[in-house]
């Protein structure tokens, strides 16, 4: 089988022939059609990720149809259209994960490849009104995104909602979550085209973050914030805690421009904020995410498709951030 292969730090990601994989006991082996990049690929290439085995087969989003089972796994699943959850290993806290956790892409051969081995348990049929390229930029985002939003901040319908960076995969697909959850939706972004397009995604308005004193501005526009989901931190992180509401809530799930800077910690008790920390997601909340995309017709924005040869393009494309929406490579 055809597989992007990545032999170490600072090494291209680079087409190879490989062996196809075969079940083991508990096992699926999926035709991958589609697979999407994470950020997460990109910090692997550069040995910036906690787990560094290489080389590898990296991609931790992918759909396809199954072709092959191993003992004990219901014959069902063969021929069915499928998305892969990404997390292996969560342990038995679903407040959060164990030491043994695992994303698919690494230390396990990921998605970027013709073929991919998973667990059976972490098959989901593919909601039929999605695509096989749309499928596959739903899962390590959604999760995330779901996680964060509901199972964290407890997002309820009319509850206003704002979201931070909107163009890449996470905020997107919470814009949509929260937008067919019935709340009220802002975002920021670096880009006034980007916060157009999240406009036309259900967004109420947005604000660029790039403007001086834009946590004021968004304030007299908008008012505060029942939740905000951050994947940024940095600065901006600051902006979050004085827009809040009363007893509001803040997501963070990553920290893209930095650490975070000073707070004045009277904002968060005598507001009574909670500001909760969270990363990828349990099967519960993998399976009430696909669940909920599948009751609301959500479609992932999927911003280019790229053939699984040019894996390494599309990483420079990603690098770049001018992506509205998931990078999707296109296997099959």
């Amino acid at each position: 089988m055809k597989a992007i292969y990545l032999e170490s730090i600072n090494a291209p990601f680079t087409l190879i022939e490989k062996e196809k994989p075969v079940a083991g006991p508990g096992e699926a082996i999926v035709q991958v059609k589609a697979a999407a990049l994470n950020h997460r690929d990109v910090w692997i290439q550069y040995g910036r990720y906690f787990t560094k085995e290489y080389p590898a087969i990296l991609g931790s989003d992918g759909a396809g149809i199954v072709t092959e089972v191993g003992e004990g796994v219901d014959k069902s699943w063969i021929g069915k259209e499928v998305l892969i959850d990404p997390s292996t290993d969560w342990g038995d806290n679903p407040g959060a994960h164990s030491t043994n956790y695992k994303v698919l892409g690494m230390p396990q051969d990921g998605a970027f490849a013709e073929y991919v081995k998973v667990l059976a348990s972490n098959l989901h049929e593919k909601p039929a009104h999605l695509s096989f390229e749309e499928a596959a930029a739903l899962p390590l985002a959604g999760v995330t995104a779901w996680r964060a939003m509901f199972t964290k901040c407890g997002l309820k319908a009319g509850e206003k909602v704002l979201i931070t960076g909107a163009g890449g995969g996470v905020a997107l697909l919470a814009l949509q979550f929260a937008v067919a959850a019935g709340a009220e939706v802002w975002v920021t972004s670096g880009s006034d085209e980007k916060i157009e397009k999240a406009k036309e995604l259900g967004a109420t308005g947005g604000i660029n973050y790039k403007t001086e004193n834009w946590g004021k501005t968004l304030k007299s526009m908008a008012g505060g914030f029942d939740v905000s989901i951050d994947g940024a931190a940095g600065e901006g992180f600051v902006q979050l805690v004085k827009l809040a509401n009363p007893a509001g809530r803040i997501g963070i799930y990553g920290g893209t421009t930095g650490m975070i800077g000073q707070i004045n910690p009277a904002e968060i008790f005598w507001k009574q904020l909670a500001i909760h920390g969270s990363t990828m997601g349990t099967n519960q909340d993998f399976a009430e995410m696909v669940a909920f995309v599948r009751e609301k017709n959500v479609k992932p924005v999927v911003d280019i498709v790229f053939p699984l040869a040019e894996t390494e393009q599309a990483m420079r494309y990603m690098e770049a951030g001018k992506q509205f929406g998931k990078i999707v490579v296109k296997v099959g």
